[in-house]
């Protein structure tokens, strides 16, 4: 894991004053189980990527209080001696459960399962959410994105329309998701995602003329490199290019105009000049929606930013950390009585949660089933959801990206065929709610 500066004050204020309160009416140890769900996919959606569970281990093993932090607290007035204490040995002793790093989610999935005492649990929501929000949101659209790729590589290029860490993690979140690089560099520095990039168009700006700026890029860089071809006009860029290399070189990029008219342009010229071999790269704002207009062009991939690291017009999940279940007592082993909101819109469903993918015999999902205080009865070819994440403090989920990456690829090949449109729709798979062999009334959507 990467050693992460303190991310305890990565916390909103009212989960310290609920602590202060419980500590002061003696419930804080009280044992309760918190659920990290969405109510319902963005309109549209047909299913939702589960990303940052790697980013929240590390988070909740950096989850500390020290003197500076504490410190803080203080002088805001948000300390007594209690909650000093307690902060200041805060380590989180209890135990998660959740659903694996790439895999699909639905509404009502139980995407994460958070079990303490009320002050250890209750203080990590914020943290949580942030990382769960963000993380799935961009992987939610990576995965529609490589999706209407199909084979074609999709490159992540959206550090410079988000916050610098948050573009760390939107390059993360996009690789699980199936993109096969990034441009961001502490991305790849942290997380090992293979990085690429060549040059813009105050490089050519720069030269006295075009052809001496991609002489000076093609010494540097080779004749593989990639020549971006629009700064002036694309086809005297071209010929440039081949003529410089002798025909072999990499690719070119086009960053503007019509984009399915143009690399048609460029392909027939490229082969017509010998360079069949040279590949296309497209850019400008793309979404999913115009990389499904681009089946057709001749387009050897794609470079996504803008539309990627703002989860292309959903920049969050919507998720939400509730307690669903507490102790009927502070005995260490009191039976657990779920609880939950009745809230207009915003209630929830009490009790903790099991959660099976029903698949059928040709392994193709056919509906979320989430069971309420004990796991469904599963069937031959049903897939258990829920992997230990952490035991009484003790981190047990960590892994590699790739295999994040593979299960992505893995989980989104359950899907239908309807999980495969563009087209708005409602989720692909329904939900279903499970208690004492009964179906429940869902209070979230399909």
């Amino acid at each position: 894991m990467v050693k992460l500066p303190s991310t305890a004050l990565l916390t909103d204020e009212y989960e310290l004053t609920m602590v202060r309160a419980a500590l002061r009416s003696g419930l804080a140890a009280r044992s309760s189980v918190f659920e990290l769900f969405a109510r319902r996919l963005p309109p549209g959606r047909r299913y939702g990527v589960v990303a940052g569970v790697g980013r929240a281990l590390e988070a909740i093993a950096g989850f500390r209080f020290g003197d500076e932090e504490l410190s803080f607290l203080e002088k805001r007035g948000l300390l007594d001696d209690a909650t000093a204490e307690f902060l200041a040995s805060y380590r989180f002793s209890g135990s998660a459960w959740g659903y694996g790093e790439g895999d699909l989610y639905f509404p009502g999935s139980p995407v994460l399962t958070v079990k303490a005492s009320f002050a250890e649990a209750v203080v990590l929501e914020t943290v949580l959410l942030s990382i769960y929000n963000f993380d799935s949101a961009v992987a939610s659209a990576a995965s529609r994105m490589t999706l209407m790729a199909e084979d074609r590589p999709c490159i992540e290029m959206g550090a410079r329309r988000a916050h610098e860490q948050a573009a760390v993690a939107a390059a993360r979140a996009a690789y699980i998701a199936g993109f096969a690089a990034t441009s961001d560099l502490e991305a790849g520095r942290r997380y090992g995602i293979p990085t690429t990039g060549t040059a813009a168009h105050s490089f050519t700006l720069l030269h006295d003329c075009e052809e001496a700026a991609f002489r000076s890029q093609i010494a540097s860089m080779g004749e593989n490199t990639t020549l971006l071809v629009d700064t002036y006009d694309i086809e005297t860029a071209v010929r440039t290019g081949v003529r410089l290399t002798g025909g072999r070189l990499g690719a070119v990029r086009i960053d503007s105009g019509d984009l399915t008219a143009t690399a048609r342009e460029v392909r027939a010229l490229l082969d017509d000049l010998g360079a069949k071999q040279t590949r296309i790269i497209v850019t400008s704002d793309l979404d999913e929606w115009q990389i499904a207009a681009l089946a057709g062009a001749p387009v050897n991939g794609y470079g996504v930013g803008t539309q990627l690291v703002t989860g292309s017009g959903h920049p969050t999940c919507s998720f939400v950390y509730k307690l669903v279940a507490r102790a009927d007592s502070l005995e260490p082993d009191a039976p657990l009585l779920p609880v939950g909101k009745k809230s207009t819109q915003k209630s929830t469903l009490g009790g903790q949660k099991y959660a099976l993918r029903r698949r059928d015999a040709k392994r193709l999902a056919e509906a979320e089933l989430v069971g309420v205080g004990a796991a469904p009865a599963s069937g031959d070819y049903d897939r258990p959801l829920l992997r230990e994440l952490i035991r009484d403090g003790e981190i047990l989920g960590a892994e590699p990206l790739d295999a994040a990456r593979a299960r992505h690829e893995q989980a989104r090949a359950e899907l239908p065929r309807d999980g495969f449109k563009m087209s708005r729709g409602e989720p692909v798979i329904p939900t279903y709610f499970l208690a004492d062999g009964a179906v429940l009334p869902s209070p979230y959507g399909r």
